[in-house]
């Protein structure tokens, strides 16, 4: 929906990019009341998305500026370079706002993992188990201290905790 830029004079697309990217930012973003003439609401929020979804991706993918103006491709070159200026002006500012918005998750961070795959043959209750056991031990950062948590699961709880890696990972993909 970027092309709703194109009802801006180029100049004043420049100017409202730096807004959006003020927003991105954690600054005010740009005021619908200043442009209630010249898009609906509904057309707004797409606009407002869009664009910013737009920085999102070029700085967190690190795209190139080919990349960048295909992906205006449906944009008025003069809106194009309009939108490209504000990205080479501000790619570090956003990046390190994306950055941000990552950490504010949460502050701790994995530094070291070890495991070991041990196999149970017996109980004091079975006489017979065969059941693999994985133990994992994780250095957690969090702040300046070093904290280690261990865990031992067995093949169904691996695979839960698997999955729900992979889902942490789709999320913080999404957020670049």
């Amino acid at each position: 929906m970027v092309v709703l830029l194109s009802r801006l004079p180029a100049t004043e697309c420049i100017k409202f990019c730096h807004r959006v990217v003020d927003g991105l930012c954690g600054r005010e973003p740009p005021r619908r009341s200043e442009h209630s003439t010249t898009w609906s609401p509904e057309e707004w929020l797409q606009l407002l998305d869009s664009l910013s979804a737009f920085y999102r991706r070029a700085v967190g993918s690190d795209s190139s500026e080919d990349e960048v103006l295909g992906g205006l491709a449906d944009v008025s070159s003069s809106h194009a370079e309009a939108v490209l200026s504000v990205l080479r002006a501000r790619r570090e500012e956003i990046h390190h706002a994306l950055l941000d918005r990552t950490n504010s998750i949460s502050s701790a961070m994995l530094q070291d993992f070890d495991w070991q795959l041990k196999l149970s043959l017996s109980s004091d209750k079975i006489s017979s188990l065969h059941t693999p056991l994985l133990s994992l031990s994780l250095d957690v950062r969090e702040d300046a201290a070093l904290r280690s948590v261990t865990m031992e699961m067995n093949r169904e709880e691996l695979n839960t905790l698997i999955s729900s890696l992979e889902a942490a990972n789709k999320v913080v993909l999404q957020l670049k």
